[in-house]
């Protein structure tokens, strides 16, 4: 099964754009209210935070780009942001027989997906993808696509 929200990519740029706007023009119009028009008291700091804190929180959620593939006898995770120099890319290749669980963990507006594979050095590592941006019906499809391979490995072990 494949599942990728690639194709949003450009909604995100937009969004993200827009936010960068809304903070530019939000310093803008507090610094022209501080020294020049005095037309707004206290409120004014509404205009500079409120457009702060949207990009903060659209930061927060994670990389926006998430792939998964789990054709063949490997499982893909790729995971992303839209702003390429803002962090590095996570990429995963390994084995299907590898995957012992899984776990999707959400903290009011973040999604987060936990992997634990068998390692042979440690015994297990858990690896973290940012899901935020993925839509409920995709959630259920991986969901669904991670329970048939621990199923499977399950079985194979007993």
């Amino acid at each position: 099964m494949r599942l990728s929200n690639r194709n949003k990519a450009s909604i995100y740029n937009f969004v993200h754009t827009l936010l960068l706007m809304m903070v530019i023009f939000g310093i803008a119009a507090f610094l022209l209210n501080e020294y020049r028009f005095h037309a707004v008291g206290k409120e004014s700091y509404i205009i500079l935070i409120l457009p702060i804190l949207l990009l903060v929180i659209f930061h927060l959620n994670g990389r926006q780009i998430f792939e998964y593939d789990s054709d063949g006898e490997a499982l893909n995770f790729k995971n992303r942001n839209i702003i390429p120099f803002l962090d590095r890319p996570l990429h995963d290749e390994f084995p299907k027989y590898k995957l012992m669980k899984y776990e999707i963990v959400n903290v009011f507006f973040i999604r987060r997906l936990y992997i634990t594979i068998s390692s042979k050095n440690s015994g297990s590592t858990i690896l973290k993808y940012e899901i935020s941006y993925l839509s409920q019906k995709e959630v259920n499809d991986l969901k669904i696509s991670l329970n048939k391979v621990v199923k499977a490995n399950e079985e194979k072990n007993d």
